[in-house]
């Protein structure tokens, strides 16, 4: 063997030379990016001004005193908050919201599932059945509240429910009423749009297994439903912390603050007491209670499915 030759030094340039090289985007490449960012552009801008900048400014308004006139409104940190949670009206409020969460999602459910898996079934004229089911739900909740007014109507209502609204014992069961009335043809048309997905052939095996109806639904039916049940709880829970315009319509919260909720106490201090930033501290409290519930309650189900 020759003498050993020297070995170069590895300067900054070999090295360079074992580095990945970096990914370059074409010319056409970045042509589409940019006319992909200019048409979302405006999608983003107007959602960012009308929903993002009013969110941020009603969490800063939670902070302050305001009666919606003065030019600055004043800070005040947690005080707003400290008084929600010692306020009597608001835990009354509160206390309805959860029967109308729990009465509210379980009903509709209750009705719309029997009602879903016999159209499924085969039951003549179910297209006019899912029309008739479906009808209240396109209705503004507004017109629906005002025909049940006229049922409820103290001098010429319907005789079992006349004056339902003006006892405080009955009335926020007389408010919840129509709004299953209203909701539930949703429930139907959903839960019929997820029985497409059964398996038919697992019924078939279930009925030649010897099991019953009230099984197949539990066993067989109702697990491979489950995530579109899981939406419309969802749903139907979120909305009944959101709810307004049909306990508005109907009682405006009373008699006294029998069927008050916690969206109407909302707008009686902001917008009749003019405490803006009380009023803003309320809707605040809605929106984290809402978004716990909706993402405690899929967590739930997710673990559910594994």
């Amino acid at each position: 063997m020759g003498p050993l030759q020297p070995t170069a030094p590895v300067g900054a340039a070999g090295l360079a030379g074992t580095r990945p090289r970096r990914r370059r985007f074409g010319r056409a490449q970045r042509g589409n990016m940019l006319m992909a960012a200019a048409f979302l552009a405006p999608a983003v801008l107007i959602y960012g001004y009308f929903m993002v900048v009013p969110f941020l400014n009603s969490i800063y308004l939670s902070f302050t005193e305001w009666n919606g006139f003065d030019a600055v409104p004043q800070w005040v940190g947690l005080d707003n908050y400290v008084r929600l949670f010692g306020d009597g009206q608001a835990w009354h409020a509160f206390t309805n919201n959860l029967w109308w969460a729990l009465i509210g999602t379980a009903a509709p459910i209750l009705i719309g599932l029997p009602l879903a898996i016999a159209m499924w079934s085969g039951v003549r004229y179910r297209t006019l059945f899912r029309t008739i089911y479906f009808i209240p739900f396109i209705l503004p909740l507004v017109v629906v509240a005002i025909i049940w007014g006229w049922i409820y109507h103290p001098i010429f209502g319907l005789p079992p429910v006349r004056g339902i609204l003006g006892d405080r014992d009955t009335a926020l069961i007389g408010v919840l009423v129509p709004a299953i009335w209203g909701y539930f043809g949703f429930v139907i048309v959903v839960l019929l749009a997820g029985l497409q997905n059964v398996n038919l052939e697992l019924i078939d095996a279930s009925k030649v297994d010897g099991a019953n109806a009230l099984q197949r639904g539990r066993h067989i039916i109702l697990p491979q439903i489950a995530p579109v049940l899981t939406t419309i709880t969802t749903i139907t829970l979120v909305g009944a912390f959101s709810v307004f315009d049909i306990v508005y319509v109907l009682t405006s919260g009373g008699p006294g603050n029998a069927t008050n909720v916690l969206s109407l106490y909302t707008y009686t201090q902001a917008f009749r007491l003019n405490q803006i930033g009380y009023g803003t501290a309320i809707a605040m409290v809605i929106t984290v209670l809402s978004l716990v519930l909706a993402v405690v309650f899929v967590r739930y189900r997710e673990r559910g499915y594994d």
